[in-house]
């Protein structure tokens, strides 16, 4: 393949193939990963189509094509995913963020809408950290803990607290979900592995290829950790607090059933942007 010249020569090398190895919307993605090879944003390259290309950035883009064509997901190759307009960094331990968990995050502020309380929040399952931060950034004098059972996840959560100014309020813990933690929360949060295990190698192979099967695998059918996170939650929950959690297309009845045979009361059940059932809110039964 000749070396383009200039960004627009790129752009169309890049475009095309995507284009022959079957990808849509070629012509985005050709745009958002030249972005990710040159240090700019989209918007930046389709304005500077006229400017040369350096032999360095020529290799760059190269690079990014071929991650790109084995189908890792542009987060992955830039390392980095926007999550509730905050950027989260992504490791091969944790799961990259989807735009449909912020539905937790709006679902807790509904219901706790004091922004200046001193609230505390549990994440469990924590990845990123891209919930428990979220939602810190959100109530300036809270604090929380996430928990994960990867240890290279924990320090990925870690290190995006540091990143974020948020370090201070912000702890991480390595252990089997809730088990080892004790005290009352205001609000607990949890995006669980919820695919069952047979499904994961039809899985697209942007995510069966990339995202941590253990962040993917919720076991045979794809519950195991509601069942493993209910029973913790009525001791975990300060009176008036909240339990939200990310539900699998379907879930939602078979996720009440578990929390209310726990003694969890659903509060609502509430869909994404697409309108698919996405997050439970749940109570202690009273």
């Amino acid at each position: 393949m000749t070396p383009p010249d200039t960004i627009a020569s790129a752009l169309s090398m890049v475009s095309t193939a995507l284009s022959d190895a079957g990808f849509d919307e070629t012509p985005r993605r050709a745009r958002r990963l030249l972005a990710i090879a040159l240090g700019l944003t989209p918007e930046e390259v389709f304005a500077r189509l006229d400017r040369i290309v350096a032999e360095d950035e020529s290799e760059r883009i190269a690079a990014v094509l071929r991650r790109a064509l084995a189908h890792e997901p542009p987060s992955r190759i830039q390392g980095v995913r926007a999550f509730w307009n905050l950027d989260f960094a992504l490791s091969p331990d944790t799961l990259d963020p989807r735009p449909e968990t912020e539905t937790i995050i709006e679902t807790v502020i509904a219901r706790l809408p004091a922004r200046d309380r001193s609230y505390r929040i549990l994440d469990l399952g924590t990845g990123t950290g891209c919930l428990l931060l979220a939602l810190l950034s959100e109530y300036p004098r809270a604090d929380g803990m996430g928990v994960d059972r990867s240890l290279g996840a924990a320090q990925t959560a870690k290190g995006n607290a540091e990143r974020l100014g948020l370090a201070g309020r912000a702890g991480f813990a390595v252990g089997d979900w809730a088990a080892a933690i004790g005290g009352k929360f205001d609000a607990v949060v949890a995006n669980p592995p919820y695919i069952e295990t047979a499904e994961i190698p039809r899985l697209p192979p942007e995510v069966r290829g990339f995202d941590p099967v253990l962040a993917l695998d919720g076991g045979p059918d794809g519950l195991a950790a509601y069942r493993r996170i209910a029973r913790d939650l009525p001791r975990l929950i300060a009176p008036g607090g909240v339990f939200a959690c990310e539900v699998g297309a379907g879930q939602d009845a078979a996720v009440t059933q578990i929390l209310a045979t726990h003694g969890m009361a659903a509060d609502a059940v509430l869909p994404d942007l697409a309108g698919i059932a996405r997050c439970i809110v749940a109570r202690p039964a009273s």
